[in-house]
């Protein structure tokens, strides 16, 4: 198992992550899931950990349409009507949707309580997970209420990832791309040098992890450094808010896209070669990730970019 320690709390890889944390502190515990995990994930963990077999299983339903207050007043609701109290622990087992509104909904309730993160998928495993982003969608527009607020653990356990279907890897493997673009060329090279088949998932995760906490670590509050892992988010979430988060585009997707936008930005005004960019689009295409990007600026989404949270003086954030 492989330890990294982040802002007062570890993130833990390996198939023995699952039981480096004392569930045993607390009065009551419950577990988020959504049908998904329910079915395929579930199982695992219990099989893990029997002594949580008598937790209270909170069921949502799965998607990021459902990210929302209403979602978040039925995690509150079973909590208040299973009496429990400020010295409870919520698990969140999922993917980026379970683990920001259940982190939400747990830093909230009673004024906080504790919760970790069990992330079930590739994207909240390599970026989701970690960092003490937490948010639900508001208004159409995604995380636009939401807080910081760090975990007690992060117990992250790579055969979650064999419940995935293929287009799920590809989503999460757009972030760990990301980190590598902006904080380490080596990564990068290697995941060009990599079939997608023989990639060692545990030892990316941990690198790209690595990158991401090196830079929270430096800027928790998203004041200054913290900034560069929103590249490509901004037309990414843009992406997911016009198409009201119902269509076939996963979230990695929309960010692959956001990552390519953002790159000939770049190369627009001079800030990368005409070579850097074409490296980008082409190994993009060769992952199978999403590089296109005709037809995809006009009005809907230039006014989604304006309400982009990150906007300050009506001026979009780099």
């Amino acid at each position: 198992m492989k330890i990294i320690p982040s802002d007062n709390y570890d993130v833990c890889i390996g198939e023995k992550s699952l039981v480096h944390f004392n569930f045993s502190d607390y009065s009551t515990l419950a577990i988020l899931v959504d049908e998904n995990t329910k079915e395929h994930c579930l199982p695992l963990l219990l099989a893990q950990l029997p002594s949580l077999s008598n937790s209270l299983i909170i069921e949502i339903q799965s998607g990021e349409e459902n990210k929302n207050l209403s979602t978040c007043s039925l995690i509150w609701e079973e909590l208040s009507k299973h009496n429990f109290d400020r010295n409870s622990l919520l698990i969140n087992l999922g993917g980026g949707v379970i683990g920001d509104m259940g982190g939400f909904a747990a830093s909230t309730y009673k004024r906080g309580i504790d919760f970790i993160q069990i992330p079930t998928t590739l994207l909240a495993m390599a970026d989701a997970s970690v960092g003490g982003k937490l948010g639900i969608d508001f208004s159409g527009l995604k995380n636009q209420v939401g807080l910081f607020k760090n975990p007690k653990s992060v117990l992250i356990y790579p055969e979650f990832l064999e419940t995935l279907v293929e287009n799920q890897l590809n989503s999460g493997f757009a972030e760990i791309v990301k980190h590598a673009l902006i904080a380490d060329v080596n990564l990068w090279n290697h995941l060009k040098e990599t079939s997608f088949s023989d990639v060692d998932w545990k030892d990316i995760i941990a690198k790209s992890i690595q990158l991401k906490n090196k830079i929270i670590l430096d800027d928790p509050f998203e004041k200054n450094a913290r900034k560069q892992l929103n590249f490509g988010h901004t037309f990414g979430h843009a992406l997911e808010s016009i198409n009201k988060y119902r269509s076939n585009l996963t979230h990695g997707e929309a960010i692959s896209i956001g990552i390519i936008l953002a790159t000939k930005i770049s190369y627009r005004i001079k800030n990368i070669r005409r070579s850097e960019l074409d490296d980008i689009i082409y190994h993009f295409k060769q992952a199978g990730l999403p590089y296109s990007t005709k037809s995809m600026i006009n009005n809907k989404l230039y006014k989604a970019i304006t309400a982009d949270k990150k906007n300050i003086n009506r001026w979009v954030a780099k």
